[in-house]
């Protein structure tokens, strides 16, 4: 038997939406299915603009630039992230301040955020690690009074909640993924919510290439400019119609996910009472969207036996992130601290495969796996 650790899947009107795509002779973006997937979110979340985009890392880079960072700007964000959430500000200019993680989550500790921001902090980023929120109201409560832009990295948070309400609509700008390994795909593809009413123009024309393209084919202005910065940030038709189909059915994907994690966590849940590893947990104030199931071995040695030995009865687990402050191209720029828990998860912690088409004998064989070799 061979488990992979992510399998793209249809589960509705993927190609038939395809082929109508092609069919109504526009393929390029800013079509049909790129308006009907960014009407529903603006629907379902009550986002105040949303903008897909061929990746997450493009609606941060847009993000980058929308918080106006340059030269010397500083930007705080958690070490134990994707490359992603660094590069975009990188590009522009900013110094990266890494902050750590906390102690049962791998979501930035914001109790001890306060005592790196400077007057020349401009941004914070939070990252909904594997779905779950971040505290967000000591995060809002952060950037108000330091009058700082907060971008929420949503890449793992689709229909995920803080008390409530919808992760994305919290930072002045949020991103989210729809990369094959998340809950809902597109292969490739992302999102730019702007949730700040003065950033929406100047979005959607840095998501034009710079012009005001877009308000052109509106009817707002007699012919379209180059206006500002920007570069070619849509999505194809193609793309934006084989993700409407998954939209359509997110309450299906999401209900199955969330089977398949609860499975793993009441199966895996001995191993913790003993122990032996520790399990993901959901703060109180959390809704769980099951994106990651995660398991905390209790040293690097333990996860690589694991890894290796998972590998050997062919189940593909996967070990993630390196903290970026101690990576080979930030460790000279990084100020010298200590991310004792960043640098704990990344030595420790496994993802397990969590897709949608994955059976309950698959199941069963990874689980009866981990229990054997641990």
């Amino acid at each position: 038997m061979y488990i992979p650790f992510n399998k793209p899947f249809l589960v509705g009107n993927e190609l038939k939406y395809i082929q109508d795509a092609i069919e109504k002779g526009q393929l390029a973006g800013n079509g049909y299915y790129t308006k009907k997937c960014q009407e529903f979110f603006e629907t379902r979340y009550s986002f105040k603009k949303c903008l897909l985009t061929t990746s997450c890392t493009d609606a941060l880079e847009m993000a980058a630039i929308l918080t106006n960072i340059k030269e010397g700007d500083e930007v705080i964000m958690p070490s134990f992230t994707f490359v992603s959430t660094a590069n975009a500000f990188v590009l522009r200019g900013a110094k990266i301040v890494f902050a750590d993680s906390e102690n049962d989550t791998p979501n930035i500790d914001l109790r001890n955020v306060e005592e790196l921001i400077t007057d020349k902090t401009k941004v914070l980023v939070v990252v909904h690690y594997a779905g779950v929120p971040c505290d967000m109201d000591k995060a809002i409560e952060i950037v108000n009074k330091y009058n700082l832009l907060l971008v929420e990295d949503a890449a793992h948070a689709i229909d995920s909640y803080y008390k409530s309400k919808p992760l994305g609509s919290f930072g002045n700008l949020a991103t989210f993924s729809f990369h094959e390994t998340k809950n809902i795909i597109s292969g490739e593809g992302g999102m730019l919510v702007v949730n700040d009413e003065t950033l929406v123009r100047r979005a959607e024309i840095i998501w034009e290439k710079g012009t005001n393209r877009a308000e052109f084919f509106r009817g707002e202005v007699s012919k379209y400019e180059w206006v500002d910065i920007g570069s070619s940030f849509l999505p194809s038709e193609l793309t934006a119609a084989f993700l409407y189909a998954q939209l359509e059915n997110m309450d299906i994907i999401q209900n199955k996910r969330k089977k398949i994690w609860n499975y793993y966590y009441e199966e895996l849940k001995p191993l913790e009472e003993k122990g032996i590893i520790r399990l993901p947990k959901i703060p109180s104030y959390a809704t769980n969207n099951a994106h990651i199931f995660y398991i905390i071995c209790k040293n690097a040695e333990t996860k690589n036996n694991l890894l290796t030995n998972l590998k050997q009865n062919g189940i593909l687990a996967v070990s993630h992130y390196i903290s970026l402050h101690s990576s080979p191209y930030y460790e000279t720029k990084h100020d010298g601290r200590s991310l004792h828990n960043s640098d704990f998860y990344s030595d420790c912690l496994i993802r397990l495969p969590l897709y949608f088409d994955i059976n309950e004998a698959e199941l069963n064989y990874i689980v009866s796996k981990i229990k054997d070799i641990l």
